[in-house]
């Protein structure tokens, strides 16, 4: 079956494949960063963060700008913690299904 341009799938609930992606993988993210035992200065501002990333991919197909603001603090915040570099990878994968901002 052939798609228009920008137009996307939708799973079995309904809800956009690449919302379902963001998700998961944030929700990784926030489990693999609240086991890590180490405190690091910026640990608050990565968990307040993802909440918000996981907030905007609840409400339906969220805002690609502010995506990319929220994954660019989340990796400053936790970028020299190799324990939870595939985590953030996971959740830079998964913005970048969004594409790119229009402008």
């Amino acid at each position: 079956m052939l798609r228009s341009v920008g137009q996307t799938r939708k799973t079995e609930s309904g809800e956009d494949p690449r919302v379902t992606e963001l998700r998961a993988a944030v929700s990784r993210l926030r489990r693999e960063l609240a086991c890590h035992p180490a405190e690091f200065a910026d640990r608050g501002i990565a968990e307040d963060e993802l909440a918000a990333m996981d907030a905007m991919a609840l409400s339906g197909v969220p805002e690609i700008r502010r995506l990319r603001r929220s994954l660019l603090l989340i990796a400053g915040a936790v970028g020299s913690v190799s324990a939870l570099a595939a985590g953030l990878t996971n959740v830079r994968n998964a913005v970048e299904l969004f594409g790119e901002p229009k402008t």
